[in-house]
């Protein structure tokens, strides 16, 4: 044995795999852990959704291997969903891969356009793979930060005052993630132009357009956005897939048949009953978004309410499935994350995994049914 690669050196395990490991110690030992850290919808998909995966897990031919690039209909469906919630036309047969979840998607693009020495863009706080991904294919992460009082801007002033000569990718999220930042079309018109100033590849990770949000945004809405960026999307949070692994890469067709040389040599295509289940989930109605909406609303008062009674601090005009807290003066994030597990046996989520802005604040999941987080806010209160 000669050891392991030096790359192997340069990340942490994700965060949530090893403190899951703890919570489901705790819930084995017969402590009744309520899981408000982890953002995995807790419903169920469409009832036609799994109706639609079963009618093809039946048929005998859906077994083999599929195209790395998913069946026509699933590329069209696609197509669809993204003129209808986003107004964004795309065509099927070259400006669409499905994935096998978005989460691959960062690793795929990173392959695709990084090389050793390269610097990447990234939001601090931001979600951890960006960063992760980065240094294990050897390029250098350089952070910028967000101005959380003007829809999650980034601060291209800064940006423009260092040297980019050595960017080769900026990653975005709106609505962002932790922060609930909603974003704006402003901008994103902004970043596109920054993009072509200094010949940036854009890529937005967005999987959080349909909840709690008054219009969903797809950067590929804006004029010229096709010439510098690429978006990831997901099935995930929008239609409580997670476990599915269903996510799609769109943008330009020369880019697209790149990333499809990396992935081509790391999957064998996608199982034909996961197709149909996802295009069934795309050509849903308006009243399923109609209806998670609702649903969010309702959990994140609640929520709410839970961090007034902890002290917490956050912003009501925020979008996505979490609530982003600042934690009060005198009290540090890890604290009351400890607090709050070992004695209440409530997790949540620290900041500062998210990056340095995300000292003293913590993060709290809409992803349990409201008599779950009611229990929560009656176990802080009854012990207060």
């Amino acid at each position: 044995m000669k050891g392991f690669s030096s790359k192997i050196e340069t990340v942490e395990e994700y965060y949530f795999s090893a403190k899951l490991r703890e919570v489901s110690k705790m819930i084995s030992e017969g402590k009744a852990v309520i899981n408000l850290g982890i953002g995995s919808p807790d419903l169920a998909p469409d009832p036609k959704v799994i109706e639609a995966m079963k009618n093809t897990v039946d048929n005998t031919q859906s077994h083999g291997y599929q195209s790395y690039q998913g069946i026509p209909e699933l590329r069209v469906s696609i197509a669809n969903y993204y003129q209808k919630s986003y107004g964004v036309s795309l065509d099927p047969n070259t400006e669409i891969l499905p994935l096998m979840g978005s989460k691959e998607g960062i690793m795929h693009l990173s392959m695709t356009f990084l090389n050793p020495g390269d610097e990447v863009l990234i939001p601090n706080p931001g979600y951890p793979t960006y960063a992760s991904v980065t240094k294990l294919l050897e390029a250098s992460p350089v952070y910028y930060s967000l101005d959380l009082h003007k829809n999650g801007r980034p601060n291209l002033e800064e940006l423009e005052s260092r040297d980019l000569s050595k960017v080769k990718l900026m990653w975005i999220n709106y609505p962002h993630m932790p922060t609930g930042a909603k974003g704006s079309r402003i901008i994103l018109e902004e970043l596109v132009a920054f993009a072509k100033k200094h010949q940036i590849v854009l890529l937005h990770d967005n999987p959080y357009s349909h909840i709690l949000t008054e219009e969903p945004l797809s950067i590929l809405s804006i004029p010229g956005a096709k010439d510098v960026a690429m978006e990831l999307n997901s099935l995930s949070k929008t239609f409580n897939m997670p476990g599915w692994r269903i996510g799609m890469l769109v943008g330009r067709a020369d880019w697209l048949q790149k990333v499809l040389k990396v992935k081509s040599n790391m999957d064998s295509g996608m199982f034909l009953g996961l197709q149909k289940g996802a295009i069934t989930a795309l050509n849903l109605g308006q009243s399923w978004f109609d209806d998670l909406q609702e649903l969010y609303g309702n959990r994140r008062k609640l929520v709410w309410k839970l961090a007034d009674k902890l002290g917490l601090s956050y912003d009501q005009n925020s979008a996505g499935m979490f609530v982003w807290c600042k934690v009060p003066e005198g009290k540090t994030a890890d604290e009351i994350v400890d607090h709050l597990l070992y004695e209440h046996h409530i997790f949540i989520t620290p900041g500062r995994i998210f990056g340095p802005a995300g000292e003293n604040h913590v993060r709290i999941s809409l992803c349990m049914p409201e008599f779950k987080i009611l229990e929560a806010f009656h176990r802080i209160k009854t012990s207060s």
